[in-house]
């Protein structure tokens, strides 16, 4: 089973990120599960999103996971929440942010040796010359095709489409671009 979770604030769309990709995934013939756990989150507040993969059919509706990988939408979260809870030694992370690499883990302790498994890609930069707006879930989604490689990129926004459908054809072209671009960029 593949586990992924988020880790975002209100209204930068881990939410519809998660449930993006349980709706391609779910296109494979793979069992999925995108949910979300939040009180009552007010846009801006810290929350965290989650997916589970599988083969077989899921009976695990836990919060409690041991992620194989951890998406950071938000930069700041990398240093307020616990990112690195119940990893292991496998688990990588895909962390929004300006800063190189080595910038980051210098600043996080608790990643300094996990570095061959952490990747940068600055989401908000990307989602904000794409989108028109900060909305990082598209570019993390291209981030994390490129990491996982559980998906060839033209399948993955074949199927994307397909989930944008009932939006305008603009914002269907610039969430493909963002998604492409964060792909490309991710290190």
């Amino acid at each position: 089973m593949v586990e992924i979770r988020w880790h975002s604030r209100a209204g930068q769309g881990a939410v519809t990120g998660a449930k993006g990709l349980g709706d391609v995934v779910s296109t494979t013939g793979k069992q999925v599960q995108a949910f979300a756990l939040y009180g009552s989150a007010k846009r801006g507040a810290a929350m965290r999103a989650y997916n589970r993969i599988d083969d077989e059919q899921i009976i695990n509706h836990e919060k409690f996971m041991l992620p194989d990988y951890v998406l950071v939408i938000d930069p700041a979260l990398a240093y307020t929440d616990n990112i690195t809870e119940n990893d292991k030694a496998s688990t990588k992370y895909i962390i929004t942010t300006h800063l190189t690499k080595e910038e980051l883990i210098a600043g996080l302790p608790s990643l300094a040796d996990k570095a061959e498994r952490v990747f940068v890609v600055d989401c908000m930069q990307i989602s904000l010359d794409t989108i028109g707006r900060a909305v990082p879930n598209a570019p993390m989604l291209g981030a994390f095709v490129k990491v996982s490689g559980m998906f060839e990129l033209d399948y993955f926004l074949d199927r994307m489409k397909k989930v944008l459908s009932k939006f305008p054809q603009k914002i269907i072209d610039s969430n493909m671009d963002a998604i492409t671009t964060a792909y490309n960029a991710v290190n």
